[in-house]
């Protein structure tokens, strides 16, 4: 195994995309004048483009889901598939899509089940949550798209799943982006219980692990999903446009039950499905990861999170970990986009390891 290296990276200080590609990549999604203005005359990597907004949306029957996703860049380009957590939603890329097509990568970013314009196929389908379904659902997705490997990268759910995806199946995985490390997960391993201040900041798990926790994430998943927000970025001073275009993909008719179930199945309160389980028994040994990986973390990030020194050794390839400074929380590449998009880049292009230095 490669040495562990941390490797801090200042986001208000990037060069690897000029002002140049920034501008055509915004022209090219269709942003507003005022948006290319702003994306033409600004340091990209400080201040993305106001309000940018991706072109339209494509549908594909894929697996269980008809999937909704937005699609950049060349259709004959390296995959990279772009993965969203919870309460967020494609919108988290839409700063780093146009960067990634700009230096010629087919970009993927699809909502999750549960999110968006992405629906079942049939009313009769258990709405399942749990972490391999997830996965299968971007093998799947994979399979329709007729794309044999891809760069995978997320962060929350899309952490986790983009993990699942690369400890079951490398041979479809180039390489992954993971923020907040190895999230592979078991319903045993989250029996233990954790320290009082570890688990306050679950706080939302065990008001979900209810019935009245569902009713009122049924009743009130716009503001719960800000508070979110607030909460998991405490200096990210997003407007109302930006969650509300993002809040938008909350009204997906199997949200509510699809992160209900996700986080009850975590903590062995509601079942998963039969035919998953030895796909979950695999992952509850906690499968080492082998394609070239960085990880990333942003130094503000309020969300429940594990320290980096203690998943270094779950990555046996080229490996990576990067602190994100400048009050970075836990949307990062939504609140650095210029730093994710050239972790994308650099773990597709094996340049995992000629960037090192110190955390600062």
């Amino acid at each position: 195994m490669n040495d562990f290296h941390s490797e801090a990276i200042d986001h208000d200080r990037r060069r690897f995309f000029g002002t140049a590609a920034m501008t055509i990549a915004a022209a090219q999604f269709g942003l507003s004048r005022a948006a290319e203005a702003q994306a033409a005359t600004t340091n990209p990597a400080a201040v993305p483009a106001a309000h940018a907004s991706f072109g339209p949306l494509k549908q594909i029957d894929a697996g269980l889901l008809n999937i909704g996703y937005a699609e950049a860049g060349p259709s004959d380009g390296s995959a990279v598939i772009l993965l969203h957590g919870w309460p967020y939603d494609i919108y988290s890329y839409v700063d780093v899509a146009p960067l990634l097509a700009q230096a010629g990568y087919r970009v993927i970013v699809p909502y999750l089940r549960g999110y968006g314009t992405t629906r079942f196929l049939s009313g009769d389908t258990f709405r399942n949550g749990q972490q391999s379904v997830l996965a299968l659902d971007v093998i799947a997705l994979m399979d329709a798209l007729r794309i044999q490997k891809a760069t995978i990268a997320g962060y929350d759910w899309g952490a986790r799943t983009a993990n699942v995806v690369a400890a079951l199946w490398p041979e479809r995985c180039k390489a992954m982006v993971s923020v907040s490390g190895y999230l592979i997960g078991s319903q045993e391993l989250n029996k233990m219980p954790l320290p009082p201040k570890a688990e306050l900041r679950w706080w939302y798990q065990y008001y979900f692990a209810t019935e009245r926790g569902q009713a009122g994430y049924e009743k009130y998943r716009h503001d719960f999903a800000k508070l979110i927000w607030q909460i998991a970025s405490p200096k990210w001073d997003f407007d109302d446009v930006t969650f509300d275009r993002s809040a938008a993909a909350f009204d997906n008719p199997d949200h509510v039950a699809i992160v209900i179930h996700n986080y009850r199945w975590r903590l062995g309160l509601a079942k998963g499905e039969a035919q998953y389980d030895d796909l979950e028994k695999r992952l509850a040994a906690g499968p080492v990861i082998t394609v070239p990986t960085i990880t990333m973390e942003g130094d503000a990030n309020g969300a429940p999170h594990p320290d980096s020194s203690l998943y270094a050794k779950k990555f046996s390839g080229k490996y990576a970990h990067r602190l994100i400074t400048g009050g970075i929380g836990h949307n990062l590449p939504q609140e650095a986009p210029q730093a994710f998009a050239e972790a994308v880049i650099d773990a597709d292009r094996d340049r995992l390891s000629d960037r090192t230095s110190p955390a600062r």
